[in-house]
């Protein structure tokens, strides 16, 4: 088997397991956004078509938005149904206390809203995301989102802060990447991030930033999926 099917097994036997073993019938259920929770939304279609659940599926992305109306689920919004069940969602690094650094994909604070407004968290990725420490494994920064004209004296301070940043730019487009909330993202290199409580709180007191993608103290259930196969479950 090649590392990438691997890969994708791994992430695949994650969500499946992950969704089998916690969506319910009648759930207000979040879904998050990357390339992981493909797999979780299409299990959760299926299950929700064999079984009639009666879910409805709040996005926290386009991406995610998309998926639902695709695979021919109920879609709700934040405003309608503003306490979830259930949230499924994956990250870029989960370390030994089941915190995360999310935002790869440009959706932090839209998932964190979802995340927050969940009784329960459910992380699912593959073998590659499991670290002792934030930073361990994920060497591409801790997403930051910040208002588009404090970016300059944002990267200014992050740099007083030891931190490395860089402003994440579009793939598509000449110019930095814009999300969904009108938004810029810098990526941050804090190196080994033994103490992210500490760090987040630093961030979150420099005027113009949004959020961070450090996901901390909210993860109730992380599924990983592993190279044998098999899915490590971390409380």
């Amino acid at each position: 088997m090649s590392q990438n099917k691997g890969i994708e097994n791994a992430k695949k036997n994650a969500a499946e397991k992950a969704v089998e073993e916690n969506v319910k019938k009648g759930m207000i259920l979040g879904l998050g956004s990357g390339s992981t929770i493909v797999y979780a939304i299409e299990k959760v279609a299926e299950m929700n078509k064999k079984n009639d659940l009666g879910l409805i599926c709040i996005p926290s992305s386009f991406q995610a938005y998309k998926l639902i109306i695709d695979h021919g689920l109920t879609l709700g919004t934040l405003d309608q149904y503003p306490n979830i069940d259930l949230d499924i969602d994956g990250a870029d690094e989960i370390d030994k206390n089941l915190n995360l650094i999310k935002g790869g994909g440009g959706c932090l604070v839209q998932e964190k809203i979802i995340a927050y407004n969940s009784k329960k968290l459910i992380i699912i990725a593959d073998f590659r995301k499991d670290s002792t420490f934030l930073g361990e494994k994920w060497k591409k920064g801790v997403p930051i989102e910040v208002i588009p004209k404090a970016y300059v004296p944002i990267m200014k301070k992050l740099e007083k802060m030891d931190g490395k940043p860089l402003l994440r730019m579009a793939k598509a487009k000449a110019g930095p990447l814009v999300t969904d909330n009108g938004n810029f993202i810098i990526d941050v290199d804090f190196g080994i991030i033994k103490n992210p409580s500490e760090l987040n709180q630093k961030l979150l007191n420099i005027p113009g930033i949004v959020d961070t993608g450090l996901f901390l103290g909210m993860t109730t259930k992380a599924y990983i999926g592993q190279e044998d196969g098999n899915v490590l479950i971390k409380l």
